[in-house]
């Protein structure tokens, strides 16, 4: 056979395994693809601290400023364990709250009370519920770990300039407070840049966007600010973040019941 036709059947052919290897790829393969790098990327942080801003605006526009400590530690195999700590205004300092996040099973999370001297567990059935009056849910602020959704990709889309993926994600846990979230991915960095939710009659409820990002120790991107508008009640909430510090040294003792009431 002319070897130019060899050539050209082999070219054919390598051209319809790709093709088919493409096609093959499903909306939901390869959404998942998309959140599996996503975690890959931020593998290896061990732990870090952050002083936060959380800005309440009502419908009328009137503010509230919180100003809190984050400590975050990293537990390979299992969800993240946090800690947050309310320093102003007074009516909430000493507040203290823990999340031990799962990936399916329920995430265990914890707050403490200064006035009342006591630590109260959150039910998992509450976590829908609005995080210390914020936009925020206490689902939100749970390490988002992988197997807690199932996902599907739904297109690429520019953001802001931003070339993105557009990935639809469906909570595999009980009693979330959404059907179904819709986030847009940068395809260079694989970090959100917005994210869209639904309640649990599939109505448009809130949608989260971020900014200011900044890499830390070349390979952690975390957003300088995150916005939770909610679209129902028209209230707002803005989470501005300063001085992150990574590998610090927090261990286990550092995130217990315990650890809640010596908060300081």
């Amino acid at each position: 056979m002319n070897r130019n036709i060899i050539q050209t059947s082999a070219a054919a052919i390598a051209l319809c395994l790709l093709s088919f290897s493409i096609s093959a790829e499903t909306a939901e393969e390869k959404g998942l693809a998309i959140a599996i790098e996503a975690d890959k990327r931020d593998e290896g942080f061990a732990d870090s601290t952050a002083n936060m801003t959380m800005e309440l605006r009502n419908k009328q526009g009137d503010t509230s400023i919180r100003y809190i400590r984050i400590r975050t530690l990293e537990v390979i195999g299992d969800g993240d364990k946090s800690m947050s700590i309310f320093d102003k205004p007074a009516d909430v300092k000493g507040t203290a709250f823990l999340t031990f996040s799962h990936a399916i099973k329920p995430d265990e999370q914890w707050l403490y009370l200064p006035a009342l001297k006591r630590v109260k567990r959150i039910n998992s059935k509450n976590k829908s519920g609005p995080f210390m009056g914020s936009e925020f849910a206490y689902e939100d602020i749970a390490s988002q770990e992988l197997e807690k959704y199932s996902y599907k990709y739904l297109r690429d889309e520019t953001l802001n300039g931003i070339d993105s993926f557009v990935i639809e994600r469906y909570p595999a846990y009980e009693h979330s407070g959404y059907t179904r979230t819709v986030a847009w991915i940068n395809k260079a960095e694989y970090r959100p840049e917005k994210i869209v939710f639904y309640d649990r009659k599939n109505s448009l409820l809130k949608t989260l966007t971020y900014d200011g990002y900044q890499q830390y120790l070349d390979k952690y991107w975390r957003a300088g600010q995150m916005n939770m508008e909610n679209h129902q009640t028209g209230k707002s909430t803005t989470l501005a973040w300063k001085d992150y510090q990574f590998k610090t040294g927090l261990d286990d003792k550092d995130f217990n019941k315990n650890s809640l009431k010596r908060a300081r």
